[in-house]
């Protein structure tokens, strides 16, 4: 959501100045105070990737998924206060009932990644393709995606993905048609294609931009259309950045994240989802070295968490996922008093068609689990 739909958008405000003049002990004992009173009324989902002064008072923490199926699931809340993005918030909302209100503390948490494919591109990108291609393709699309790029795939016969989930969802997709179109992150379609022995010439880039194909060859022997568009943080990894990690320390291990470019993926010792470089890390033996390729605020986390090893971000230049960290403690306790006053504040509310449809793409990736 861009700054002017945050402004017109009846359901958002803006944050009360006299909240960035209060200390971090008393928001924090304040916050204490309305999650005690507000009770199994309030749940707070809290990603991975976000700052620990928020993160701390999350009542579960995981990945965008996880988190609105356990907000779906959490039937007592009334209350869902999304610590996370935009299009998580928006999952969230399509998942729950009618009677649970989610809110996103600050509208301004979006993601560069699912705004790299707006429903008017896609739709665009799809007419070109089918011209060409006719009733052979199949979308998919991660998660990390709009609600109405999600509602564009179930219309279409299609499903959402995660990281955890990518290989098996888009072998599915090839016993469904001849061909896939995956949106919107480059990377991690190419890094899961390649497991599965989709050959590079295989794969074709679509520029929803310039609306034509990156592709040098016969365009009839691709399998696999990439939309193009990246995480801005993990494409801030580079082959430099391990080599250069190697030459300093030949025992570290590498670890990234399938948003990195297939580059990357290819030199790191492991890759995989959030949840896999958690567990890796957890798993790993005392005094081994861990070089991390994802979101920095999840980075140094595992730092804190895993004294007895040593962790580090693959990139000493990274900073945090800056959308990520729009959701800090001023807006979050602002949005908690609001509730307390009667007011909801920055309430995500995907419409019903929109909703109806996405929840068809969300049910056939849950069917397949």
């Amino acid at each position: 959501m861009s700054i002017l739909e945050m402004v017109q958008n009846k359901n958002s405000s803006m944050l009360p100045e006299h909240y960035r003049t209060m200390s971090a002990t008393e928001m924090e004992e304040r916050v204490c105070e309305l999650k005690q009173k507000m009770g199994g009324e309030l749940f707070i989902p809290g990603h991975h990737y976000q700052k620990d002064e928020v993160i701390q008072f999350a009542d579960a923490t995981g990945d965008s998924l996880k988190l609105a199926q356990l907000s779906a699931d959490n039937t007592a809340a009334k209350f869902i206060v999304f610590c996370g993005v935009h299009f998580m918030a928006e999952t969230a909302d399509i998942l729950t009932t009618e009677d649970t209100k989610v809110i996103l503390p600050d509208m301004r948490a979006g993601c560069s990644l699912a705004d790299m494919a707006n429903i008017a591109q896609t739709e665009r990108g799809w007419i070109e393709m089918q011209g060409s291609f006719g009733d052979t393709i199949l979308p998919l699309t991660y998660i990390n995606s709009t609600a109405a790029i999600k509602a564009f795939v179930g219309k279409n016969g299609g499903a959402t993905v995660t990281s955890s989930n990518a290989r098996k969802m888009l072998e599915w997709a090839f016993t469904q048609k001849e061909r896939v179109l995956f949106l919107p992150d480059q990377h991690l379609g190419r890094n899961t294609a390649h497991e599965m022995g989709i050959k590079p010439e295989e794969m074709a880039v679509w520029d929803p931009i310039k609306e034509t194909f990156e592709y040098d060859g016969e365009l009839q022997n691709v399998k696999i259309f990439l939309w193009k568009g990246h995480c801005s943080v993990h494409a801030n990894f580079s082959v430099y950045n391990i080599e250069q990690t190697r030459n300093a320390d030949p025992a570290v291990n590498v670890i990234v994240h399938p948003e990195c470019s297939r580059e990357v993926v290819e030199a790191a010792d492991y890759a995989g989802s959030t949840k896999y470089i958690i567990e890796t890390i957890d798993q790993a033996a005392p005094g081994t070295k861990w070089a991390v390729g994802t979101e920095m605020n999840l980075v140094n986390r595992l730092k804190g968490q895993h004294k007895d090893k040593e962790v580090f971000s693959l990139n000493p230049h990274m900073c945090p996922c800056l959308t990520m960290n729009r959701i800090d403690l001023p807006h979050f306790l602002w949005t908690l008093e609001s509730l307390d006053q009667g007011k909801v504040v920055n309430q995500i509310q995907v419409e019903d068609s929109v909703s109806r449809e996405a929840v068809q793409a969300l049910n056939r990736m849950l069917d397949r689990k």
